[in-house]
């Protein structure tokens, strides 16, 4: 059972916004104190239960449908950024929430945390602080100001998710390093580290110049400044673009496993890592013109 305000929340919203990476809502109760949902079937669950904790004879989840996750998950949050009237701020992205179908097409779920806004000039909302720890955006975590750049942030998160294979959030992990955010910080700065960044399952079946694009990508979503971050639908251009190189099979030789004792020195900026994004929006939206 959900709270009556979530619950009110999820139907207003999924009754008015509607796009192929959104769940539907097939139907509601609401009897007395009991509150119910019926959405269409996902058979196969959430994205967690394919990334996370996998069983000993669990499939690992490949690198192209990994992307195709992240892509779909992009185009949920792009719909509602820029093309829903008013513009709607998800609040909760987690893994959890990221629901799949039999194809892995992924849709976004779980709408009663979502909120409308901002407006006309206005940059944010201000908003009790909600959401799930580890996914939220540093400032809207400080001061409760509520922007389209605080999804971008949770958005960065789970493609962390994705190139990791790791929680957002483990208390296994020593110190602040139980945030997955602050672990992969140092790897994202150094370009003779950042393939540690990399799910050890997926080792030596990855094209670099892909890998270290998404990284990138997932580095600008994170940053601290969510003026620097990028638009949804810049990342949409991006992913889009990686997705249709995979499938091409144009992508460069696969990532190797490197040694514990190879060189750590080489940094890399937050401006090369801005470049590398650009890149790929560029290509993006260069490809989607030669093709109209």
């Amino acid at each position: 059972m959900q709270g009556n305000k979530e619950f009110l929340v999820e139907v207003f919203m999924l009754s008015l916004l509607h796009h192929p990476n959104l769940v539907s809502l097939i139907g509601y109760c609401a009897d007395g104190d009991q509150r119910l949902l019926v959405y269409e079937y996902m058979p196969l669950g959430c994205l967690e239960d394919h990334l996370l904790d996998l069983h000993p004879d669990q499939a690992v989840l490949d690198w192209p449908k990994r992307m195709k996750i992240a892509l779909h998950a992009a185009r949920g949050l792009e719909y509602l950024h820029e093309k829903a009237n008013p513009p709607v701020i998800y609040r909760d992205l987690k893994s959890s929430n990221i629901l799949l179908d039999k194809e892995f097409n992924g849709k976004l779920s779980d709408f009663g945390l979502a909120k409308v806004g901002p407006v006309g000039d206005n940059s944010h909302v201000s908003s009790r602080i909600m959401g799930t720890y580890g996914y939220c955006a540093p400032e809207y975590q400080r001061t409760g100001h509520l922007s389209v750049k605080s999804d971008v942030y949770s958005f960065g998160v789970v493609l962390l998710e994705l190139i990791t294979g790791k929680r957002a959030v483990d208390p296994m992990r020593k110190g602040h390093e139980q945030l997955l955010v602050a672990w992969a910080e140092p790897l994202f700065r150094d370009h003779n580290r950042i393939f540690e960044l990399l799910d050890p399952h997926l080792k030596g079946n990855i094209p670099k110049k892909s890998f270290r694009q998404v990284a990138a990508i997932a580095s600008m979503c994170l940053e601290e400044d969510p003026e620097v971050r990028p638009l949804m639908t810049d990342v949409v251009n991006a992913l889009n673009h990686l997705s249709e190189g995979l499938q091409s099979g144009s992508d460069d030789s696969p990532v190797e496993p490197r040694s514990e004792n190879e060189n750590h020195d080489n940094g890399v900026s937050a401006e090369e890592r801005q470049k590398a994004v650009a890149e790929a929006i560029e290509w993006g939206a260069n490809s989607r013109n030669h093709n109209e």
